[in-house]
């Protein structure tokens, strides 16, 4: 596989725009599309046996620690999103997790998310290891994205450039 063929998705999920999802500017809210990639995170973590049945199971759940969300084009009331989700990375405690949203009509681009996760034990509330035998299976999932560059939209920061901090105002002034 080449650097430039990303690996197939781990998961897809697929939401239709409510029109109450619809702001004053006539598109999707910004909230909205953090709503639809929960739901890809969801089924992310359900391929990846760490999802709803396995929280019951192990009393272990994922949190998110940070979140990133870039827009690329609107969505409209009626409108079909496709999530494609892929596992960047995985250490011991943590998750490095990118979805893709595209258009379900036409494969257009929409936005992309990029979360960092962290496996909780839930009854402590704290940050614990994977059990060693998902490790593995996360490890191998992350294993495509060992030896590649991030994907477009991934590992981005905000950041205005600063100005010059030398000129100061006075105090008083």
């Amino acid at each position: 596989m080449t650097d430039d063929a990303p690996p197939a998705p781990l998961a897809e999920h697929v939401e239709t725009v409510r029109a109450e999802w619809i702001d004053r500017n006539g598109h999707m809210n910004l909230a909205y599309y953090m709503v639809i990639f929960d739901h890809g995170t969801d089924a992310l973590l359900d391929a990846l046996g760490i999802g709803e049945a396995y929280s019951a199971a192990t009393n272990g759940t994922i949190f998110a620690a940070e979140a990133h969300l870039l827009y690329r084009q609107e969505l409209h009331a009626g409108e079909a999103a496709r999530v494609r989700s892929w596992l960047l990375g995985a250490d011991a405690k943590r998750l490095h997790i990118l979805h893709e949203m595209v258009r379900d009509a036409d494969g257009a681009p929409i936005a992309v998310n990029e979360l960092l996760g962290l496996h909780v034990d839930m009854a402590s509330r704290r940050v614990a290891p994977f059990p060693p035998e998902r490790g593995a299976v996360l490890d191998a999932a992350a294993a495509p994205w060992r030896d590649r560059s991030l994907p477009e939209g991934a590992g981005r920061r905000i950041a205005l450039e600063r100005q010059d901090r030398t000129r100061q105002t006075p105090k008083g002034g």
